[in-house]
This record gives C-alpha cells, sequence and structure tokens, in this order.
C-alpha cells in the first residue's frame, strides 16, 4: 500500500454540501460524470450514473469525494439512525480555530 488516497460520501445534494466544506476552506480539485462497465461493477448496480466532484486541502492530500446518483434514485437515509448502525459516521478535520466558520445548510447548527 503505498497511501491514503480518499474517502467517498454519497449525497443528495452535491452542490450544497460542496458547498459546505468549501467554507470549512476545501477545495474542489475535479468534477466528473461516471457511468458504464467500470461504475457498474465498482458498485454492484447495473446503468448507474453519478456526478462527482473531489475535494481536498489546499497544499494536496487525501481527497474527500462526494457522489450523488442520477441514476438510481436515491433511497432516504435515516437521519435517526442510531450510532450502532453501520455507515460513515462522520469525518474530522484539525482547525486552526475553534471559532465557528459557517452554519450547516441542512440544520441551525454551526461547524468550526
Amino acid at each position: 500500500m503505498r497511501r491514503f488516497d480518499h474517502v467517498g460520501i454519497t449525497v443528495a445534494d452535491r452542490d450544497a454540501v460542496t458547498a459546505f466544506f468549501v467554507g470549512l476552506g476545501l477545495e474542489a480539485d475535479r468534477k466528473a460524470a461516471v457511468e458504464g462497465e467500470f461504475l457498474d461493477t465498482v458498485i454492484g448496480m447495473t446503468g448507474a450514473r453519478t456526478e462527482i466532484v473531489m475535494l481536498r486541502l489546499p497544499g494536496g492530500g487525501t481527497t474527500l469525494e462526494l457522489s450523488s446518483f442520477t441514476r438510481p434514485a436515491h433511497l432516504p437515509g435515516s437521519p435517526a439512525a442510531p450510532a450502532n448502525e453501520p455507515g460513515l459516521r462522520n469525518v474530522a478535520f484539525e482547525c486552526t480555530t475553534s471559532e465557528p466558520r459557517l452554519t450547516m445548510p441542512w440544520s441551525t447548527t454551526t461547524a468550526s
């Protein structure tokens, strides 16, 4: 193994979540539409299509891949999922300040 490359998160509104992470200081590295045999094989679904954006910290490093599927349609997530339900729980960043930088678009809580 050479390095840890990226973490992927499937989101319903890629643009809103991208804006949130850009507001925290990440930079949009590249956007792409992905479909075809490779995607179908990787995710185990036939005929899938997704729009992705890769975000990274200034200066490089591991990327955060945000993916929003246009085919098949999104399944609703459970906002009340307990902590012991399998799935991605959090993404953590070390920040230089504890002051809130922005408001999360899906709640009234601020993030720093």
